[in-house]
Formats: C-alpha cells, sequence, structure tokens
C-alpha cells in the first residue's frame, strides 16, 4: 500500500465508519459531477449557455452534498459526546 492509502486510511479510521462513508460518498458525488461536466462540454463546447449551466448546476449539487456531509460530520460528533458523557456518567461513579 502506498503512502497515501495509508493515510487516507488511517483518516477514515479515525473518522468512524459513518462519517468515512459519507465522506467517501461526497467525493463520489464531486468526481462524477465533475466528470459528467467534462463530458457534456465537450459535446456542446466549454463556452455559451450549456457549458455555464452546466457549471452552475455542478456547483449546486457540490454544495448540497458537502452540507450533508457536514450535517453527518456534526450529528456524529454530538452523538459520540452524549453517548461518552452517558457512559461517563453510569460506569464511573463514585461510591
Amino acid at each position: 500500500m502506498s503512502k497515501n492509502n495509508n493515510n487516507e486510511s488511517s483518516k477514515r479510521d479515525d473518522q468512524g465508519l459513518v462519517k468515512g462513508v459519507s465522506e467517501e460518498a461526497n467525493n463520489i458525488i464531486h468526481n462524477t459531477v465533475d466528470a459528467s461536466g467534462k463530458i457534456i462540454k465537450s459535446v456542446s463546447g466549454e463556452g455559451g449557455l450549456v457549458g455555464k449551466t452546466v457549471d452552475s448546476s455542478g456547483n449546486i449539487v457540490k454544495k448540497v452534498s458537502d452540507k450533508g456531509n457536514e450535517a453527518i460530520g456534526k450529528t456524529v460528533d454530538a452523538s459520540q459526546k452524549t453517548f461518552q458523557n452517558i457512559k461517563d456518567r453510569a460506569f464511573n461513579r463514585k461510591k
């Protein structure tokens, strides 16, 4: 495995399953939007209404995906903190 893959793997392990999957899905969406935009612009031409529409709609899709990814990350973080607090209270009671 390359050094880059090791870094990506350890980053995913640190994030946890849900956040890691969300990040991967976000990357897939970004890559798909970019690739489809390039294909459409190669057929229709870089400039013009079609190219601008593709860019604008691609940016909207990417931003929505980013916001969803961010919301999932915040939800996971909040859930982890809540679980940790409950666990600490339940198992670390002083006698």
